[in-house]
């Protein structure tokens, strides 16, 4: 498995990561057994990243993701995240300390390697998003207390939210990592919007961590599933998501990666899934990629494909509808 460095954090990591989110399912609702063959064959084949936090079944893909990890005991990387409810803007010290201490002791560790703000990150701050002083100024100092304390090493972002807020937050230069959504129907955050490419407009997000020296961490490189061409979904995946920066809506994102099929056709890649993910481990900012999944087969496949290299560039662009 071919490794890059993870940005200023100087971090060897994989470029696949393993995702433990509750779209794919597995390390949320999956068998344990199947969990821990799952990781095993991650580690086994060189997978050294893994991501976690505490939505992914309030709680449960952490406790899990603990659970096998305390059992295996690899040498690998961790992170997870804190999303901070709307009530907790106005205490935000205090809750991104509770955070860290009740996602520790899901983990059964003592510290993290990388601790990642959860919430959107928006001009105006609504809902459970945040304005980019509020991240700045607030969260920030939070988060330094937490790696003072030596409870995590390095610092990240999800990049979800309006693109000129994550660029200030960005060009700031406080954070470690980002989490990009980056993928074949909204390539938008490597610098270019293809014809028929729809939704967010990220403005080369991955170049501008490139130039603060930030590490980028690939998510959404399947748009939630819709890039496996396929609206069918594992009994324990998750429902459809609403899309990241995609499209309008999941069948839309579906209908529209139905257009992509010809890759495979042309020999470019084994499926379509396959082909999401070598595009997305071939733009030179991208630390690692994160895939979820619903099986240990699934993952198997996945890597197969990431050990391929990326795609070919003939195989790039192609209209979207």
């Amino acid at each position: 498995m071919q490794t890059r460095t993870l940005g200023r954090t100087g971090l060897t990591v994989s470029v696949l990561g393993f995702g433990c989110g509750a779209v794919g399912g597995l390390m949320v609702r999956g068998d344990p057994a199947d969990q821990e063959r799952a990781v095993a064959l991650a580690i086994e084949r060189g997978i050294n990243y893994f991501d976690t936090a505490p939505q992914y079944g309030d709680g449960q893909s952490e406790r899990n993701l603990g659970r096998v990890l305390g059992k295996l005991r690899p040498d690998v990387i961790v992170g997870t995240k804190l999303r901070l409810k709307p009530a907790e803007k106005t205490g935000i010290a205090g809750a991104v300390a509770a955070g860290m201490e009740a996602s520790l002791q899901r983990l059964g560790r003592d510290r993290v390697d990388l601790y990642q703000l959860h919430n959107p990150i928006t001009a105006d701050g609504s809902g459970e998003s945040l304005t980019p002083r509020s991240v700045l100024e607030e969260v920030v100092p939070a988060f330094e207390a937490l790696r003072r304390q030596g409870k995590t090493r390095w610092l990240g972002i999800t990049a979800i939210g309006d693109t000129a807020a994550l660029h200030a937050v960005i060009d700031a230069g406080l954070f470690d990592t980002a989490q990009v959504p980056y993928n074949l129907l909204n390539p938008s955050a490597g610098g270019a919007m293809p014809p028929g490419s729809s939704g967010q407009d990220y403005g080369d997000l991955l170049g501008r961590l490139q130039r603060a020296g930030m590490g980028a961490i690939g998510i959404r490189v399947l748009a939630g599933g819709a890039l496996s061409g396929s609206a069918e979904r594992h009994p324990i995946a998750g429902p459809p998501p609403e899309p990241i920066g995609s499209g309008p809506d999941y069948a839309a994102d579906v209908a529209r990666a139905q257009t992509l099929l010809p890759l495979v056709r042309e020999g470019h890649a084994e499926t379509l899934a396959e082909a999401a993910i070598r595009f997305a481990i071939g733009h030179p900012a991208m630390s690692t990629t994160l895939i979820g999944i619903a099986t240990p087969a699934q993952f198997e496949a996945a890597v197969r494909g990431a050990e391929k290299g990326p795609l070919p560039q003939a195989a790039l662009w192609r209209p979207l509808p």
